[in-house]
């Protein structure tokens, strides 16, 4: 990969950030109770104002009450974004019934080809628990600042394909919607899992 390729820089530039906020977190957050990074204190809560996959404006408080895992990412992504979704969907599997107190919500950085019935039909291939939100600029600008998270979208080629990098932390928040913990892309379904099962026990 050649550093002379705007997006190589790019994706350096995020995997860097990315890699730095992580420590810090790791760094402030080492906790032998959880096999997540905990981020409690250390993340803003979870508050929102978004369109779901079905064309509903939601809020935060739409999914008070249940474990809220929050990630940004977009479908038209090769590798990160299905691949950190799977590991989820596993993590769900693993809690059984407990699983329906749980949502997984995916923010897409990429508003101009995700509509709500392609994010619609995206979410729902991991299972019932996805959901689909977007917004438009400046309030996606504003969200991902909120939970530093970064991305950059690439330039669209003769055909209008583009590429997309982002950040690929998936933030954890409790019934009350506070962030609590971080899954990185090493995490394992397994670790969510544990950790979210404690999370559902009042944790």
């Amino acid at each position: 990969m050649s550093l002379r390729n705007p997006v190589a820089r790019t994706r350096i530039f995020l995997a860097a950030a990315f890699c730095s906020f992580a420590a810090l977190l790791s760094g402030c957050g080492q906790d032998k109770t959880w096999d997540l990074v905990n981020i409690t204190g250390i993340v803003s809560p979870l508050a929102f104002v978004l369109t779901d996959d079905t064309g509903r404006h939601v809020t935060a408080e739409t999914y008070r009450g249940r474990i809220v895992m929050l990630y940004f990412g977009y479908t038209h992504c090769p590798d990160v974004c299905p691949t950190t979704l799977a590991t989820l969907s596993q993590a769900l599997s693993k809690l059984g019934a407990a699983a329906d107190k749980v949502r997984i919500l995916f923010v897409t950085v990429d508003p101009q080809r995700d509509t709500p019935p392609l994010l619609k039909r995206y979410a729902e291939a991991f299972g019932p628990e996805f959901i689909g939100l977007r917004t438009d600029d400046p309030a996606l600008r504003q969200l991902v600042k909120r939970y530093r998270v970064t991305y950059s979208l690439g330039k669209p080629d003769a055909h209008g394909n583009y590429e997309a990098t982002h950040s690929s932390a998936v933030f954890i928040f409790d019934d009350k919607g506070k962030a609590r913990l971080m899954a990185e892309s090493s995490s394992s379904a397994a670790a969510i899992a544990h950790d979210v099962q404690q999370l559902i026990g009042g944790a």
